[in-house]
């Protein structure tokens, strides 16, 4: 996701390596989302809304999910994310998926959603509570809304014996936080839903673990992308060293201490019918 205006400021960026950076993402977490869809009831022949698109992985996850009867909208800020999206939906040949862009707190629509969905979108959202009151009426009566958001306290207390990683992951924490993101939203997703007037929701918590390369390049793949806002706060702790090295000595730390890392953060999962 691309952050403006009601949607704050994304430090992440919108570069050429933060999308391929999303993507790689999106590979790993696409199982724990696509539970939590199929658990809040989303399926064939339904129109769903995504928020925050960003190059668009969490809306061809929902388009397999409603089939070629069922359509999706992916609603996106930032054009280039858009464009991507739009390239990668085309090659993948996906049909019931289109994507406009518009502030997430402002979508118009005139034909209702079955469900409105949304991942790693709400963190970054200065009232998520106003923006989910928006979106409620754009779906239909019994329809249900479905978020997956981050809770980075049961991550950072994975692995505190392993200094670098955890080093490293406080500082990606510190820098979304002072860049305006909520990091631990996810275990307040409970409150958020009811005071946007919607019933308490189901939720379920995972994380994936494991010491693959892909989990270790996770945490240098995303402080590549918040450097320049690092280097702007001036946050690069010393204690860090080279970044040049950084991602090396990382593998090493972890592959020595035969331990495991979480694949970025525990995900928050929560889903509510909007009432009848």
């Amino acid at each position: 996701m691309k952050a403006g205006n009601s949607t704050g400021e994304y430090a992440l960026g919108s570069s050429d390596a933060e999308h391929e950076r999303l993507i790689r993402q999106a590979a790993r977490y696409a199982p724990l989302t696509d539970r939590l869809f199929c658990e809040a009831g989303i399926g064939a022949g339904q129109r769903v809304l995504d928020l925050g698109s960003g190059v668009g992985d969490v809306a061809m996850l929902a388009a397999k999910l409603v089939a070629p009867s069922g359509e999706v909208v992916g609603v996106e800020r930032d054009p280039r994310s858009i464009a991507r999206a739009r390239a990668r939906v085309a090659e993948a040949g996906l049909r019931n998926v289109s994507f406009t862009q518009s502030d997430v707190s402002q979508i118009a629509s005139g034909k209702p959603f079955d469900a409105a969905v949304g991942r790693l979108i709400l963190e970054f959202l200065p009232d998520p509570v106003a923006v989910l009151r928006s979106v409620i009426p754009l779906v239909r009566p019994g329809g249900v809304l479905v978020f997956q958001e981050p809770s980075w306290a049961p991550a950072l207390a994975v692995a505190p014996h392993l200094p670098l990683w955890t080093a490293c992951a406080s500082l990606v924490r510190e820098t979304l936080n002072r860049s305006g993101a909520n990091t631990d939203i996810g275990l307040a997703l409970h409150r958020i839903f009811q005071e946007a007037g919607l019933p308490a929701p189901t939720m379920r918590v995972e994380m994936p673990l494991g010491n693959g390369p892909e989990f270790i390049r996770r945490i240098y793949d995303v402080l590549c992308s918040l450097l320049p806002r690092i280097q702007q706060l001036n946050l690069y702790p010393e204690r860090l060293g080279d970044f040049r090295t950084l991602l090396e000595r990382l593998q090493l730390e972890v592959s020595e201490s035969n331990a495991v890392v979480p694949f970025g953060v525990a995900l928050v999962g929560a889903w509510s019918h909007r009432p009848m």
